[in-house]
C-alpha cells in the first residue's frame, strides 16, 4: 500500500469531510495507490522511451495528458 490511511484521512478532512468511515479509506486507498502506480509506470515508459535512466519531473507531467 502506497497511500497511508492517515494521509486518506487528511484528504478527506481538508476536503470538508467531517467524519470518513473505514470502508471509504480503504476504498480510497486502493484507487488512489492504482493512480500512483499508473503515473509511475508511465513516467518510466518515457523516460525509457527518451533513453535516460531517470524519471524526471517533466516524465510525470507528460504522463498525465
Amino acid at each position: 500500500m502506497y497511500i497511508k490511511n492517515s494521509t486518506a484521512k487528511k484528504i478527506f478532512k481538508d476536503a470538508g469531510a467531517e467524519r470518513v468511515s473505514d470502508d471509504a479509506l480503504r476504498a480510497f486507498e486502493t484507487v488512489m495507490d492504482r493512480i500512483a502506480f499508473d503515473a509511475a509506470k508511465k513516467s518510466v515508459s518515457l523516460s525509457k522511451h527518451a533513453k535516460r535512466k531517470t524519471v524526471y519531473g517533466s516524465d510525470v507531467e507528460l504522463a498525465f495528458r
